[in-house]
């Protein structure tokens, strides 16, 4: 079996922006490729997992999230990393239009999404690693079993309780890299 580094997408691998949809307003986050680099060389798989309410509430369509995604895996494949796959969640259960407005069991914290990545690619949860900003990544991550579920400062604010729920908690992701990942050397 294989192992991942999930990632949150939005204030974690780019800064938080309300609905973000637009190359242009895409900007990655200080030490996203170090972080991906270092779980890379100890064997993770790297997989993004975002809720894109944009979608659900007419923001953005399907389409345009594509088009974005499609342009993220490139800019990682330029930094010599791969991302295995991502998944997302179009939905919101009040706020959605038409059919996507549902209350699913794949908008975090529901762990669907995390499910359905280790179906289809074989994973060990209890060996992964989820990365989030949010609470509701770590509970996405404990009701998947994950085994370690880690919180970084970098997009919404972490309250002190948001922090406890958390295996590891970092300000930053050089910060969580090294936590994470302390045997990798750095690279000079």
């Amino acid at each position: 079996m294989s192992k991942s580094l999930f990632l949150d997408r939005d204030g974690v691998i780019n800064v938080e922006k309300d609905y973000l949809h637009r190359i242009q307003d895409f900007e990655f986050i200080d030490g996203i490729f170090d972080l991906c680099q270092a779980a890379a060389e100890a064997g993770y798989l790297l997989i993004i997992i975002t809720n894109q309410s944009g979608i659900a509430r007419g923001y953005y369509t399907e389409h345009q999230f594509q088009q974005l995604m499609t342009w993220v895996v490139a800019e990682f494949s330029r930094h010599q990393l791969s991302i295995t796959d991502y998944f997302y969640c179009p939905h919101h259960p009040t706020k959605g239009t038409g059919h996507f407005r549902v209350d699913c069991n794949c908008r975090k914290p529901r762990p669907q999404m995390l499910l359905d990545a280790a179906q289809k690619y074989d994973l060990d949860l209890s060996q992964s690693i989820i990365v989030g900003d949010k609470l509701t990544d770590i509970q996405a991550g404990q009701a998947a079993h994950i085994g370690t579920k880690a919180l970084v400062g970098t997009g919404h604010a972490v309250s002190h309780a948001d922090q406890l729920a958390a295996d590891v908690y970092a300000d930053t992701l050089t910060e969580l890299k090294t936590r994470l990942f302390p045997a990798t050397p750095e690279n000079d």
